[in-house]
């Protein structure tokens, strides 16, 4: 080949990676906030809408105000005329509900809703909490690992509190990853995550 052919196909290359590195982008991770595929879930808490802004859903803390204040996911889907129990006041529609549906990582997509008062589970008895099952960390230390995780979880902490011996944190959704990064940074059985919405495969 001769050196004037190389300089001509040098543009056709260049290009032709460009082309490849656009196409791959790299797929959602659940500590960026993504997951692989939507989830069939069921969660617990306050459905809220200001406005004409989306509905969300409200897992954490709620402001004991009238009306009350809060944030979450987003609902897509969501029909106040087809779930009972709601109030409006001041521009604002709130209710608690259990509500069922897709999460795909950023927005819960709604199959059904039951008024919360209405919705009745089986309780389920945590084996972190059992005596038995106690975890090693003192209270020290769970303290420590409580004041900084918000700020360095990969995902939105909720609330979390020191029991047993572990420092429970509850996040929107957790696949398992979550879990991994606290295990890889705190050391296993010392940090327990657990999900607002529940996968319903494994209730």
């Amino acid at each position: 080949m001769s050196p004037r052919t190389r300089v001509a196909l040098l543009p056709a290359i260049v290009a032709a990676a460009l082309l490849l590195s656009a196409c791959a982008t790299p797929s959602a991770s659940p500590s960026d906030g993504g997951i692989a595929a939507p989830v069939d879930v069921v969660g617990q808490g306050t459905v809220i809408q200001v406005g004409d802004a989306a509905p969300e859903f409200c897992l954490g803390a709620v402001a004991e105000s009238y009306p009350p204040q809060c944030s979450g996911p987003e609902l897509v889907g969501w029909d106040w005329a087809a779930n009972e129990g709601s109030e409006t006041a001041s521009d604002v529609t709130w209710g608690t509900y259990a509500v069922f549906g897709s999460w795909d990582g950023a927005a819960l997509a709604v199959d059904s809703a039951i008024m919360l008062a209405l919705y009745d589970t089986v309780p389920v008895v945590d084996p972190q909490l059992d005596e038995a099952n106690a975890g090693a960390s003192s209270e020290q230390q769970l303290a420590d690992i409580q004041a900084e995780i918000s700020d360095t979880a990969p995902v939105e902490v909720l609330s979390s509190f020191p029991q047993n011996g572990y420092l429970f944190v509850q996040v929107v959704h957790d696949d398992g990853s979550v879990q991994a990064w606290a295990d890889q940074t705190y050391g296993p059985d010392v940090v327990a995550v657990r999900s607002a919405l529940q996968d319903l495969t494994e209730r």
